[in-house]
Formats: structure tokens, C-alpha cells, sequence
């Protein structure tokens, strides 16, 4: 049995260190939307909403947001058209979350695991923000696609970055690489 925990001691320790950073952070996220009450729209939703709508009017693209009081989410419009509702599951925090515990189980030096996880949050963010504008654009244009747009086009570019990020960190800064190589 020792043999065999030695054996598999990297993988272990992946699984140990992905699993607890992933939930750690997980709980810090949904304290967070719970200190906001039932009901009520969290702020970093809000912000990525504005940040849509600030994206798009920089393209020349008439999105507008409104939001909706009595529930938890905001309503999109473009050209004045109600396009989509954006939800608390919208603004990728989830996403990113993923993102840091998969770096973090392949951490690497301290100062270049931060700086990599703070990089690749910010592109993440970013890449998602032009993800939802780029959806109601093309919801408006192509309300027949919208289950494919939103449900498998648009989740494999934020994902497939995501996994692209992985890659990188993995193979360029990640010190489990350079080990394995050493042996």
C-alpha cells in the first residue's frame, strides 16, 4: 500500500490541493453572495453588466441594461429590444474559481502563481464580458441560434480559454513540469 501511495503521491496531491482550493474558495463566493440577502443582485454582476454595456457603447452597439428589483437578475436590451436576463452564474466568478484551483494545484513559485492567477482572472473577465456582448448581438440578429450560441458556442470560447491558460501554466511556469522532466 505505501508503495502505492508513493507511487501516486503527485496525483494525490493534485487531487488534494484542486479539490481543497476549489472549495475554500467556493464557500468564500457564496458567503459573499449571501451576505447580499434573498433575492438581491450581487455587485460583481452588476459591475460585469456595466462593463458590457461600457464595451459595447465603445463598439457602437446600443445595449442597454435594466434591473429587475424584485428578482435577482438584470434584463439586456439591444436596440431597445429585451435580448436576455443576466444572472449571478453570468459574471464567471465560478469560471475563474475553477481557473485558480486547477493553477493552484500545479502551483509553481509563489510569485509567479499570483501573478499568473491574477492575469489569467483578468482575461477571463474581460474575454467575458465580450462574450455577453457578443451574444446579444448576435441573439438579436439570430434569436433561432440563441440555445446554440448560448449553450455550446459561447461556453467552449470561455472554457477553451480557460483550458488554453491551463496549458500555458502547465507547460511554461508550473514548477510539477520541470520536476517530472528532472526525473
Amino acid at each position: 500500500m505505501k508503495k502505492y501511495l508513493i507511487l501516486y503521491r503527485p496525483f494525490l496531491l493534485f487531487l488534494a490541493t484542486f479539490f481543497t482550493t476549489y472549495i475554500v474558495l467556493t464557500f468564500l463566493y457564496q458567503e459573499y453572495l449571501n451576505s447580499f440577502g434573498e433575492n438581491k443582485m450581487d455587485s460583481i454582476t452588476e459591475i460585469v453588466a456595466k462593463n458590457t454595456v461600457q464595451l459595447s457603447q465603445l463598439l457602437g452597439a446600443n445595449l442597454t441594461i435594466e434591473k429587475n428589483l424584485p428578482d435577482s437578475y438584470i434584463q439586456l436590451y439591444y436596440n431597445r429590444n429585451y435580448i436576455a436576463r443576466m444572472i449571478e452564474g453570468c459574471n464567471a466568478i465560478n469560471v475563474i474559481i475553477l481557473f485558480i484551483a486547477f493553477v493552484a494545484s500545479f502551483s509553481g513559485k509563489l510569485k509567479p502563481t499570483l501573478l499568473f492567477v491574477f492575469g489569467g482572472s483578468v482575461i477571463i473577465y474581460i474575454l467575458n464580458i465580450v462574450r455577453i456582448a457578443a451574444l446579444c448581438v448576435l441573439m438579436y440578429h439570430f434569436p433561432e441560434w440563441e440555445n446554440f450560441l448560448h449553450g455550446v458556442i459561447f461556453p467552449l470560447f470561455i472554457y477553451g480559454v480557460v483550458f488554453l491558460l491551463w496549458i500555458i501554466w502547465v507547460f511554461k511556469f508550473s514548477s510539477y513540469v520541470q520536476n517530472v522532466a528532472k526525473t
